[in-house]
């Protein structure tokens, strides 16, 4: 059994966050939480410290960190509290830290991700943008210094899970053809083009078989969450982008598959709740009780599988456009994309503009490589002021 791990838990007031936290009480005797870290939701995070007593807790937000730090002296919790990024890079990379649960949204949460990898943690990825925004740089910082990297997105959790235990980074030395990665399609798989100018951000939110955050939520809808994922298993695998291929799978019960040179295919399923890959990841190399129900097959009865329609989810496209082009160019399709979303769920843009304008943003950067944090930062930042210019021109 592996001895008690502390972790930190980067987001843990979103939805990993928060499953991650109902494994951690599952396993008292293997896990310790050290530090807890949200952006501003005060009234979650203060219930965290009381439940879990970490030794800290970082808000993002400096007047959040404000109000925590008052509550916690009130509630007389023995917990220090920190604010601003550097705290976050602090409680990643603190000595102590055995294991960091990266579970920030959006790009937000590279820097302390970075962090943890620098100093040889056991990195549990949640956070998508680490991988899209610089994939080449922070694999290299993983070997480095060391740091294990385990998958959390639930795609690549089952890919991870469907490779050889001896798999050494090399896809075709151990046989394998291709990766199928599943996709439920989102609440508009079966919706005409025509109607999805019209889809509200309610609607889009609305996910057939996942419970997840707003952003995550539209971008299932777009698929850009699948185009993502798809740059994310290109630096997972080592995986070219011809080898990996997107399954519509409307069950969301087999969560990816590795097909091998001698026609076998390996998949991995379970129910749809992201405790699995979690728990798996935590665990590992052990398999630990993730408070998940057994899938049972026969109320399942079926397996649907189509190819996902490019035409109707331009957002898929243009990710593999990225990923093609290489360079800075994941990381604009990922700021822009940011931008689009935001823009959407506060109804400045209808749904059919999200790829609109990530597109745009795509033929308005020069493509160029980057080979620092500091280089993706900025294309980032650049990626977001022609966005949010290409949004003023509509007003």
């Amino acid at each position: 059994m592996t001895a008690n791990r502390k972790i930190t838990i980067l987001g843990s007031t979103g939805s990993i966050g928060e499953s991650t936290l109902d494994v951690v009480n599952r396993h008292p005797d293997r896990f310790q939480v050290f530090a807890l870290t949200a952006n501003k939701n005060v009234t979650k995070m203060l219930s965290q410290c009381q439940r879990f007593q970490p030794r800290y807790a970082v808000m993002l937000n400096s007047e959040s960190a404000e109000q925590l730090s008052k509550a916690i002296q009130a509630a007389n919790i023995n917990t220090e509290v920190l604010s601003g990024i550097e705290s976050l890079e602090k409680v990643a990379s603190h000595p102590e830290v055995d294991a960091v649960m990266a579970a920030i949204v959006g790009a937000a949460g590279i820097r302390p991700t970075f962090a943890a990898a620098r100093t040889g943690k056991l990195v549990l990825l949640a956070n998508k943008e680490t991988l899209v925004m610089a994939g080449r740089i922070f694999m290299d910082l993983v070997k480095q210094h060391n740091a294990t990297l385990l998958p959390i997105d639930s795609e690549h959790n089952a890919i991870y899970q469907s490779l050889p235990h001896h798999f050494n980074g090399n896809l075709t030395t151990v046989g394998v053809s291709r990766i199928l990665l599943t996709a439920s399609g989102g609440p508009f798989r079966c919706s005409p083009v025509t109607a999805l100018e019209k889809v509200t951000p309610e609607q889009a939110c609305a996910h057939p078989n996942w419970d997840m955050g707003q952003k995550i939520s539209v971008d299932s809808a777009t698929m850009m969450n699948k185009g993502l994922e798809v740059i994310e298993a290109h630096w997972l695998f080592d995986a070219a982008p011809e080898k990996i291929q997107v399954v519509i799978h409307p069950q969301s019960v087999i969560h990816s598959m590795v097909a091998y040179v001698d026609g076998s295919v390996i998949a991995q399923l379970g129910n749809p709740d992201m405790r699995t890959p979690i728990a798996h990841a935590m665990g590992y190399p052990d398999r630990i009780d993730s408070g998940v129900s057994a899938l049972d097959m026969f109320k399942i009865a079926h397996l649907d599988f189509e190819e996902p329609d490019f035409k109707k989810f331009p957002c898929l496209r243009l990710a593999y456009q990225a990923l093609a082009a290489g360079g800075n160019m994941p990381a604009v399709l990922n700021a822009a994309n940011e931008i689009a979303v935001e823009s959407f769920l506060t109804k400045r843009i209808p749904f059919t503009a999200i790829p609109t304008m990530i597109e745009y943003t795509m033929h308005s950067v020069k493509a160029e490589e980057m080979a620092t944090l500091e280089d993706v930062l900025r294309t980032d930042a650049i990626a977001r002021d022609i966005a949010h210019d290409w949004l003023t021109s509509l007003q």
